[in-house]
């Protein structure tokens, strides 16, 4: 018996492959499916199992591809009503992988179909689950996900993952292994691990949600408290996962299209595409095409699309790296992007040489942001999480969360220079695109964030622990 976690950070995302005597189980496959037929390929393996936890709101699972490649069956749990072929398991569902076997536990919570995966090793003995997003390391799937389910209320999700962890999970053995489907940075529970792999013993006694003692009442109104509005782009997400899309090669061979920099302009023009620049926040902020946005792919590029441009029906214009743009039109599609247009033949600097106008964004570093500080009052805005503002922050800096900032446009000063920093650089160089697109540049960034802030004694308010908050 062989189990592998797959694990992307870009999406805080465990994709499965568990192989026993040439029989492969793939658990929540990402997209693009090549890698898991050619990983089965190069074992003399045989694919014969795609099971999804649930229908994914943050990603698009790649199982309608991976099941038409190879002719694998797709297996939901009990309540799953998708568009197209697939076994709805019943409940305590046993399935035979070689020499071991996956039992289906139904537990209903962070939506109706969510299931968890209990592996039987060759003694018939529990050795690990597959928990999807019903039970996280240090925390469980957030209720609020299919509110639209009928009448069914988060109160009323959040107490059915109440009664699923204590009657499906918590009785397995403390040695059983905890395999999730998400990590921390995703937007699918509020306080993630970092870890990605524990035992079941070990979040019994660390996980708040798997307390002994807890009351129903009180495992409601924990899990409900405090959950931030889910991003625009999860329904869409769920529907194209329900419903079914195109293959990732088909989205790859129509929108791998290297534009000139006159065609990108004229593309840019005439169609309502977001010109998408993905370099390093460096580059973006020393030069760019105006009225671009950026959000880098070396950061958490995927969630950050999804819940700044929302709807995966935008078009998107591409300005990349050289040699990037494949994995630019990879990472957009694992999130529903599917229509990006091209990108920029020969990237910003075949933007340059063609002597196209550019534009730049303002950046000083920490020691002239602490001068300018001590001369005399200036306006800081920090746009981390509001989490991460009430934890630890500049005094007098005023909060204006990335995932918001349209909302807080007004209470940017109109003339008067303000200055913008978020916890490394990178959120607030987004924030600097999305103000320039919107006209204001009136502003200057703060290079390092909140972390060179501490590092430069500047006076910060004092430590709240985040999980007190």
């Amino acid at each position: 018996m062989k189990i592998e976690q797959i694990y992307t950070g870009c999406l805080a995302q465990g994709a499965y492959f568990i192989e026993s005597n040439g029989e492969v189980a793939v658990i929540d496959p990402l997209r693009e499916v090549k890698p898991y037929i050619e990983k089965a390929n190069e074992n003399n393996s045989k694919i014969k199992y795609i099971f999804e936890t649930h229908f994914h709101a943050d990603f698009v699972s790649g199982h309608i591809t991976l099941s038409k490649e190879t002719g694998a069956p797709i297996i939901f749990g009990p309540n799953a009503e998708p568009s197209f072929d697939a076994i709805i398991a019943e409940d305590n569902q046993v399935f035979k992988l070689g020499n071991i076997t996956i039992t289906v536990l139904h537990t209903p919570g962070h939506t109706m179909e969510s299931s968890v995966y209990l592996l039987k090793d060759e003694n018939g003995k529990d050795h690990a689950i597959f928990s999807g997003d019903t039970l996280f390391l240090g925390d469980v799937g957030r209720p609020d996900l299919a509110q639209k389910a009928g009448s069914i209320t988060e109160e009323d999700l959040a107490g059915f993952l109440f009664d699923s962890l204590r009657n499906k999970v918590m009785p397995l053995a403390d040695d059983v292994i905890v395999y999730p489907a998400h990590g921390a940075g995703s937007s699918c529970g509020k306080n993630l691990s970092k870890e990605t792999i524990d035992t079941l013993g070990n979040q019994k006694q660390t996980n708040y949600a798997l307390r002994a003692n807890m009351t129903k009442e009180e495992f409601i109104k924990e899990v409900t408290d405090g959950l931030t509005p889910p991003p625009q782009y999860f329904p869409l997400n769920v529907k194209m996962n329900k419903e079914g899309y195109d293959d990732f090669q088909d989205v790859l061979k129509r929108s791998a299209q290297a534009l000139s920099p006159d065609d990108f302009e004229v593309a840019a023009n005439e169609t309502e595409a977001v010109m998408l620049d993905v370099r390093h926040q460096d580059e973006f902020a020393k030069g760019h095409i105006p009225r671009s946005i950026f959000i880098g792919l070396d950061g958490s590029f995927a969630p950050w699309v999804g819940a700044l441009i929302a709807d995966v029906k935008q078009p998107i214009l591409l300005i990349t790296e050289e040699g990037r743009e494949e994995e630019a039109i990879k990472r957009l599609s694992r999130v529903g992007f599917d229509q990006t247009l091209g990108y920029l033949k020969g990237g910003f600097k075949a933007w340059k040489n063609a002597s196209k106008e550019y534009d730049s964004v303002s950046s000083i570093s920490v020691s002239t942001f602490k001068e300018s500080k001590e001369k005399s009052a200036i306006s800081v805005f920090d746009v981390r999480k509001e989490g991460e503002f009430l934890s630890e922050h500049l005094i007098d800096a005023k909060n204006t969360p990335l995932d918001y900032i349209n909302n807080h446009l007004a209470e940017y000063p109109s003339e008067e220079t303000f200055y913008v920093h978020c916890a490394g650089g990178y959120r607030s160089m987004i924030a600097s695109s999305i103000l320039k697109s919107r006209g204001i540049h009136n502003f200057i960034d703060v290079q390092g964030g909140f972390a060179a802030i501490k590092k430069a004694d500047m006076e910060v308010s004092a430590y709240v622990c985040p999980s007190t908050l």
